[in-house]
């Protein structure tokens, strides 16, 4: 019985090793060939080759989305960030301008307005997915009914769903106070103030409110250029050392100093591209510090 044990095991058993590869305990391989006896046994060290340094896509600039973009201040706005190296995108309600200007070719246009909102919801949601940076220029002059529309309900339309789809930071471009002549515009001042007050809720600490006073520049008007600044300018010297002026009753508002449409621009543009710019509103004079900041 023993003896065909024997020959069982002698049978069975192979003359040489599988060639798989085996590791010893040393941590040593060797050749896949060799038999456990074989004084050819050559033991080798593993080799470890360098892993292949893989070269990522450098991240493309933030992304920032103007709305409003193709208007007075929406547009210098655009052509401020574009400087600043960011990458732009438009939503108005007349898509790219009419404007034969190279700037314009680089900003991606889209229409569209935040008071038909359920309209374009579908659109509006895949394009707030790109961009976590956002300015409004939103607003316009009419009757009092439309000037709430489009001051107030569009505006706060943009920062619900702004905020619905992760927008980090957002800056509102509102208008300062001008005593008497926030009764003769009151559609106009209340739509601002209603747009400013959903800023601050749904975005207290990545929400800022711009307040401008009288905005000058070359303002187009089709193919008529109107050079606001002939008059702002002037104004803007004498008025912008009298802040103590304003704090007079009714008449004080009245004496709040222009601002160039640059610095309005220069300052949106920080307010919503630098984490460390303050939450909250800005008036027309820190406007004007601001925007001498490099």
């Amino acid at each position: 019985m023993r003896s065909a044990v024997a020959r069982l095991i002698r049978s069975s058993s192979p003359s040489r090793l599988s060639s798989s590869s085996v590791l010893p305990k040393s941590g040593s391989a060797f050749s896949t060939d060799a038999t456990p006896g074989d004084p050819k046994r050559v033991e080798e060290p593993f080799k470890v080759e360098e892993a292949e340094t893989v070269k990522a896509t450098p991240p493309s600039p933030d992304k920032l989305l103007v709305l409003g973009g193709s208007g007075f201040l929406g547009s210098h706005v655009c052509q401020e960030a574009l400087d600043r190296g960011f990458a732009v995108s438009s939503l108005n309600r007349s898509g790219k301008p009419s404007i034969s200007e190279s700037w314009t070719d680089k900003v991606i246009w889209n229409q569209g307005h935040f008071l038909v909102i359920s309209l374009n919801l579908l659109h509006l949601r895949m394009l707030w997915t790109a961009f976590l940076l956002c300015v409004s220029c939103v607003g316009g002059f009419g009757s009092n009914s439309f000037m709430y529309k489009i001051n107030g309900t569009a505006n706060i339309n943009a920062i619900r769903a702004a905020a619905e789809r992760g927008v980090k930071r957002f800056v509102y471009v509102s208008a300062a106070d001008f005593g008497l002549v926030n009764y003769l515009l009151k559609g106009y001042y209340e739509g601002k103030r209603a747009a400013e007050a959903e800023l601050l809720i749904k975005f207290t600490y990545g929400g800022v409110i711009l307040r401008p006073g009288l905005i000058h520049g070359t303002r187009r008007v089709g193919n008529l250029k109107i050079p606001l600044g002939l008059v702002g300018s002037p104004m803007q010297m004498v008025l912008q050392n009298a802040k103590p002026l304003t704090r007079l009753p009714l008449v004080g508002p009245l004496l709040t100093p222009p601002v160039p449409v640059t610095s309005v621009a220069k300052v949106a543009v920080r307010a919503a591209t630098d984490p460390v710019f303050p939450p909250g509103l800005v008036d027309v004079h820190g406007i004007m510090r601001y925007s001498e900041q490099k």
